[in-house]
């Protein structure tokens, strides 16, 4: 495509581009007027037909679950494009010797670091566990909760331990947890269809608002998630790790 073909239809999709975002600026409410016809909603299911206390996760999970589905499978997917094009990139080579990997520039980490990021394993993952169980009751669930597992296995890479990672959080392990949790908020809302004949409807008893099985799909679906999020995280995270080693390894 030429120059003069680029310019021209940048033209005309940044025309119609401004046009859509005058019309939407000057078609905002006034500052402080609230029109939330469906928050309004939300407030009244909430607690009294979902027995969800955090209407966020309330929101994600069971009002817009199917939005939910559609955005977990963006990020499958992009972590499948990142995986292919490093693989290839790559070609298929070997993971380093151990003595390259132990002596990659991560590694000169102190003592005080090494035992800091390491003793920080086992609180993080309890804390990633604690936000993904308890999204219906408190803000978290899979999303937040989910990041914050896959920020654990970091820990041994900060403390210069990059094999000591990689024993943490296999490939295999968090391509399985990635690929489960997609697939099973998928197959969690194809039971709904074949239980309550709506894809997604909820069909799990639900409990006492405020306790921890309270939700009914809803604690189902944000452990699927926090499955898939911290699954597809490291995945993205050790590819793009591994691919780092190869580099320096080719350039000593």
């Amino acid at each position: 495509m030429s120059r003069r073909a680029r310019l021209a239809l940048f033209a005309l999709a940044g025309g119609g581009l401004a046009a859509v975002l005058v019309i939407g600026f000057t078609g905002l409410p006034d500052f402080g007027a609230y029109h939330g016809v469906y928050g309004r909603i939300i407030d009244g299911i909430g607690v009294t037909l979902r027995h969800g206390t955090d209407l966020i996760t309330l929101l994600n999970f069971d009002v817009r679950a199917f939005d939910t589905l559609g955005e977990e499978f963006i990020l499958f997917a992009s972590v499948l494009g990142i995986v292919l094009i490093l693989r290839q990139l790559r070609g298929e080579r070997q993971e380093p010797h151990k003595e390259e990997a132990e002596e990659h520039s991560f590694a000169r980490a102190s003592a005080a670091l090494r035992t800091l990021a390491l003793g920080l394993v086992p609180a993080i993952v309890a804390i990633g566990v604690y936000i993904v169980v308890h999204g219906q009751i408190t803000p978290g669930g899979g999303f937040q909760g989910g990041v914050i597992l896959a920020a654990a296995p970091l820990g041994a890479f900060l403390a210069g331990r990059y094999l000591s990672m990689k024993a943490i959080a296999p490939h295999l392990l968090i391509e399985w947890g990635d690929a489960i949790g997609a697939a099973g908020y998928a197959l969690l809302g194809l039971s709904g269809l074949v239980f309550a004949g709506i894809f997604l409807r909820n069909y799990i008893p639900l409990g006492t608002p405020g306790h921890l099985l309270s939700g009914g799909q809803l604690d189902v679906a944000s452990v699927f998630v926090g499955l898939e999020v911290s699954g597809a995280f490291l995945v993205a995270w050790t590819q793009f790790l591994d691919q780092a080693m190869l580099v320096r390894g080719g350039q000593q």
